[in-house]
């Protein structure tokens, strides 16, 4: 193989510059936010309940009697020509068991492979791909359970990897009071065969593991719904293994040594666990949603650059008997992730 290829899929294989803000496992493109509203709503929320089923992807809890027989599809424009997309359909068999089935894909577009000499050898592709099956039950009224079986399958020029990964979800639900919660386990599993092998065997890493907590409140008296999502409370720390080496400003071109500068503090780390979204509901078929992501905000943000890292924005509206969304997110300098979603009750098109 090439230098550059085998650069380029070091790049790619890492996963963690691209989908997430800091990390090393495997198959990051699971966090991806699969939907407009969840991209607007800050990339993940596990409380919200209603007839969008696209939040099973983030809870399989989610599920209600109102996802029935309920079709999805999802499209984003993400960076550098990387497309992704999702698709579910769900069917309640009867009103204690609810199914879905789901697909995440990601495309990485073509690449040049290149020698040492820069010499063209050809291209190659990457791709990701992950099955959803999903399970949710009711328990009681207000409480609901729900997991999530996900083959993982993943290819990046002639390197192929497989693993199984599951979310475990419970959501709590009180519709007199407007009141949501959502508590999730995210992508518990193993990778089954990794891209390579070392004299010690199968190279396997860990998968992108997350304990999520989150709860909703729509006000009374106003077209407002807040919710606040809880990631990675499994781990305190979520900054880069790398935060105290030196960086330098790309306006000033001068080096900043100073520890303190790239120290977290309590507060500013007990926030990089939030994600605070607000949605404006005036009716039951449109909706305009903003979200704040510190985590992403100070780890994609630039010296000497203005940058709206962090903030995400959508809406979505009823047209004629399809739910139409869009949402739009911003990764880097001067440029957005934009992603659509259409979704429809197949119960309205019955005769």
């Amino acid at each position: 193989m090439s230098k550059t290829t085998t650069v380029l899929l070091a790049l790619l294989l890492t996963g963690s510059s691209v989908f997430s803000q800091a990390g090393n496992s495997v198959y990051a493109f699971l966090d991806l936010p699969v939907s407009s509203r969840i991209a607007a709503l800050g990339g993940s929320n596990v409380s919200l309940r209603d007839n969008d089923l696209n939040f099973a992807f983030r809870n399989p809890a989610a599920l209600t009697s109102e996802t029935s027989n309920t079709l999805g599809v999802n499209m984003a424009n993400y960076l550098a020509d990387i497309q992704f997309g999702s698709a579910m359909y769900s069917y309640n068999i009867d009103k204690k068991n609810y199914l879905a089935v789901g697909v995440q894909y990601v495309d990485y577009a073509v690449f040049q492979g290149r020698d040492e000499l820069n010499q063209y050898t050809g291209d190659f592709t990457a791709k990701d791909m992950s099955l959803n099956l999903i399970y949710a039950r009711p328990l009681t009224e207000k409480i609901t359970v729900g997991v999530t079986l996900k083959p993982v399958f993943s290819v990046f020029e002639a390197y192929t990897s497989f693993g199984l990964a599951a979310d475990a979800g419970v959501s709590y639900n009180d519709a007199k009071n407007l009141f949501s919660a959502g508590l999730v386990l995210r992508n518990m599993g193993t990778q089954f065969k990794g891209y390579y092998s070392n004299e010690a065997g199968q190279h396997l890493e860990s998968l992108p593991f997350d304990i999520q907590l989150g709860a909703t409140k729509k006000l009374s008296h106003a077209p407002l719904r807040f919710s606040l999502t809880l990631h990675n409370l499994q781990q305190w720390d979520l900054s880069y293994s790398s935060l105290n080496q030196s960086s330098t400003s790309l306006t000033t071109n001068e080096e900043d040594t100073d520890e303190e500068d790239n120290e977290i503090g309590f507060g500013d780390m007990i926030f990089r666990h939030s994600i605070v979204g607000v949605e404006f509901l005036p009716s039951k078929n449109f909706y305009l949603a903003a979200s704040y992501n510190h985590r992403r905000h100070q780890e994609l943000k630039m010296p000497g650059f203005k940058s709206m890292a962090g903030f995400s924005f959508g809406g979505g509206i009823k047209l004629y008997k399809f739910q139409v969304g869009f949402g739009m997110s911003q990764f880097q300098v001067g440029n957005y992730s934009y992603q659509f979603s259409i979704s429809t009750s197949l119960n309205e098109f019955r005769l």
